[in-house]
């Protein structure tokens, strides 16, 4: 199987420019910096300690912000290598601002490239976050002995069905891991018939805030206006959902007075077309990539922008969280929790399933099974105050001791 893996993997290198090229014209790729993921490297390597973090896309990313914080504090620690597949995560990064963090493009997992990476960079310690599993990667980690890290591992019922057609293969791979730190007790449970050496669940690290995350948000929110209408938002949406959110707008508006609607798409390369649907419903619509206050004959605010979300949430006590009226498996619900919002969803939520059910607990997060159900729910919400203060500060108290417990036993694996 390995021997099929890398014929896969260095047929996709052969083939690389052209997807590239391709990539590059749907602006899903950086013109100048892409040759990050054939072997040629931005920024330099400091003498000392590197610690190397890698996340495939923005929630991987946004996930690991609050440990890196605390690698930054870390005086043994010289550098932070963070890499990361897409051109919208490597925008995360820039925000923060860190002083040990630099950012490069995950290289394609081809033997060659792979070597010339990790001899480059000479990791201490490697911690992969979420379902990011590279065979090569992970192979010439292990041959040099620098220890690896799952970390908030996440294997759905999917997944695991897929890698247990290849069962030798999948054990041989996550044999490679020092420790895996589960997300959820599924992913626990499918670990150990995987047999991976070491498993601790501590929890979701998901459930953390990055301090300096709520501060640059704060900072840049006392500087804007607060929207004089009744908000509600509808955050990380995928095909169709749009336009569910469109003729909910259109069912509601004359019972919520002053409605507006902030859409936020998943992908916002869609937002030209989510736009010409939306008017074709009626509706009067402004893209804006950055936090502007619309005029009052405006229905929809449609996003066109990466990392601006905490923003909307804090004018919006109410959102609705995408991926979940369609078959995607929902998405992560904690950023809007933390803002202090009341979280609407489908039910399609099986990726966070754990998460979802302590928010409805807390009586934060409220499931709707339709576009009907979702109106109701709507009306419901806007006319009940704003959920209690003590909730979120129970959720903040839950990411602190998940997010000490996770950086104290990195720090000792």
């Amino acid at each position: 199987m390995f021997i099929l893996y890398r014929f896969l993997i260095n047929l996709i290198f052969i083939l690389s420019p052209i997807i590239i090229l391709i990539r590059i014209i749907n602006k899903k790729e950086d013109p100048k910096r892409f040759i990050e993921k054939i072997g040629f490297f931005s920024k330099k390597k400091k003498l000392g300690k590197l610690i190397w973090f890698h996340g495939a896309s923005v929630g991987e990313l946004q996930s690991i912000m609050p440990l890196i914080e605390k690698f930054e504090k870390n005086k043994e620690v010289n550098q932070i290598l963070v890499t990361s597949n897409t051109l919208s995560s490597s925008t995360i990064i820039k925000r923060f601002k860190f002083k040990k963090v630099v950012h490069q493009f995950f290289p394609i997992d081809t033997n060659m490239l792979v070597n010339r990476f990790i001899k480059f960079w000479k990791p201490s310690k490697v911690i992969f976050i979420d379902s990011e599993i590279w065979p090569n990667t992970l192979h010439h980690l292990n041959k040099r002995n620098i220890p690896v890290i799952l970390l908030n591992a996440r294997i759905t019922k999917k997944t695991f069905k897929r890698w247990m057609i290849f069962k030798i293969f999948a054990k041989k791979i996550f044999s490679y891991y020092s420790i895996c730190y589960p997300a959820n007790q599924e992913t626990k449970k499918y670990l150990e018939i995987l047999n991976v050496n070491k498993i601790k669940f501590l929890g979701n690290l998901k459930y953390a805030q990055s301090n300096k995350e709520r501060e640059l948000a704060e900072k840049k929110f006392k500087k804007k206006f607060k929207l004089d209408r009744n908000v509600w938002c509808a955050a990380s949406t995928h095909n169709n959902e749009e336009i569910v959110c469109g003729k909910t707008h259109l069912k509601i508006k004359n019972k919520i007075k002053n409605l507006l609607t902030i859409v936020i798409p998943r992908h916002i390369n869609r937002c030209d077309q989510i736009k010409e649907d939306l008017e074709k419903l009626g509706l009067r619509i402004v893209i804006t990539k950055d936090f502007k206050k619309p005029s009052f004959n405006i229905d929809v605010i449609l996003v066109k922008s990466y990392g601006k979300t905490k923003l909307f949430f804090e004018n919006s006590p109410i959102v609705f969280l995408g991926g979940s009226l369609i078959n995607h498996g929902g998405q992560n619900p904690l950023e809007s929790a933390r803002s202090g919002c009341s979280i609407i969803h489908g039910p399609n939520v099986q990726n966070f399933r754990e998460i979802y059910g302590f928010l409805n607990k807390l009586k934060i997060s409220h499931k709707v099974i339709n576009e009907n159900k979702l109106a109701l729910k709507l009306i419901e919400l806007f006319k009940k105050k704003n959920i209690s203060n003590a909730k979120h500060l129970k959720l903040k108290a839950v990411g602190d001791k998940i997010l000490t417990e996770h950086y104290n036993n990195i720090i000792l694996n």
